[in-house]
């Protein structure tokens, strides 16, 4: 059974869009990140199935 969520900063990391946590951390601090439209702050905001995160031209779907 997997996790009914994601945070916002491992998912950066475990698709290859950062190097680093420390870097998830400084693009999401910077407002580079939204969710669901919205600029997002939150370096370990809960993601769950039906968001929407961009980030640098990438556009992904939180699937269940």
């Amino acid at each position: 059974m997997g996790r009914e969520y994601i945070q916002l900063n491992q998912l950066l990391k475990n698709l290859s869009l950062v190097g680093t946590g420390g870097e998830a951390k400084i693009r999401i601090t910077e407002g580079e990140v939204s969710v669901n439209g919205q600029e997002e702050l939150q370096i370990r905001k809960k993601l769950r199935a039906g968001d929407v995160v961009e980030y640098n031209g990438e556009k992904i779907n939180i699937m269940s």
